[in-house]
């Protein structure tokens, strides 16, 4: 049965150095190359989506701000709740490829 903690940074360089032939410098230099390229796409200069061919795809959408106010209360009909105010923000999704779904099947 396999370990169920989840790898560290350094066990996951250390296994992508040993399975590539790369030195854990380089490997973490890609990584820290990838990290900086999918904010860049991420980011609203870019197109705001990025794809990890065959793995993953992320995507940002803007999320307006909410004024404040008062709204009727789920969990108690007829009574009434307030609201805060919510700043604008940005929301990141990220979804498994169809071909990463099928290996961990």
């Amino acid at each position: 049965m396999a370990d169920k903690k989840q790898l560290t940074k350094s066990q996951v360089v250390g296994a992508i150095a040993e399975k590539t032939e790369l030195t854990k410098v380089q490997v973490n230099a890609v990584l820290d190359a990838l990290g900086e390229l999918m904010v860049k796409e991420l980011s609203t200069r870019g197109p705001m989506a990025f794809t990890l061919p065959g793995v993953m795809k992320a995507t940002s959408k803007k999320k307006p701000a909410t004024k404040a106010g008062t709204k009727p209360n789920p969990f108690k009909p007829g009574e009434m709740m307030t609201v805060k105010a919510k700043p604008a923000s940005m929301k990141v999704t990220a979804r498994f490829l169809k071909g990463m779904k099928d290996a961990i099947k």
